[in-house]
């Protein structure tokens, strides 16, 4: 339970610098291509990128959509229509910002043949991090390992609902409390 809001703690103090990085290289691609092939065509690149990266999100997010429509209708579980989503959003975003290295990392994001990377990327992550929260589960190779407990004698003394009277469901002595304690380990 208390390894959760540490990570998270690390994960935020790089954000600053990826994000200065990336817009460090973002300028650096943008003036090497402007020498290479001039000012307005540069520009006029840009924008076309951008032109067919909304063209693509708005074509992918829509076979997403079916395909999140279609799961819940079958009653299926839709963990692979939901990851595909937010692929396809996380890549929109990239695309929409202007830059040579965002551009190609959304399209990644976007591009079908491309996607399941991502998205077995972004499953492993979620999971890890739900199992991780959860604070009782851990992740060994890929395989979700249950907690160990073990259990100890029941001291009444130490029982708030046993001050509540013998009215309250599942209190000690009644049929079906199992009276003791349950430690994790």
């Amino acid at each position: 339970m208390t390894t959760a809001p540490r990570r998270r703690t690390r994960w935020l103090q790089w954000v600053p610098l990826i994000l200065f990085v990336t817009v460090v290289c973002e300028i650096a691609v943008i003036i090497a291509i402007a020498r290479a092939i001039g000012g307005w065509q540069t520009l006029g690149l840009l924008v076309l990128c951008s032109l067919i990266g909304a063209w693509l999100v708005r074509r992918e997010w829509s076979g997403a959509w079916r395909g999140l429509q279609e799961a819940l209708r079958t009653g299926n579980m839709p963990a692979d229509e939901l990851a595909d989503a937010a692929l396809v959003l996380a890549g929109g975003l990239l695309i929409l910002v202007p830059g040579f290295i965002t551009d190609v990392l959304g399209l990644l994001l976007v591009l079908p043949f491309t996607r399941p990377v991502g998205r077995r990327l972004l499953q492993v992550l979620v999971a890890r991090r739900v199992l991780g929260v959860a604070g009782s589960a851990r992740v060994v190779r890929g395989e979700r390992v249950p907690p160990t407990y073990r259990a100890e004698p029941y001291d009444q003394s130490k029982d708030q609902r046993a001050d509540q009277g013998p009215d309250t469901p599942m209190a000690p002595g009644k049929p079906g409390a199992i009276e003791g304690k349950i430690v994790r380990d």
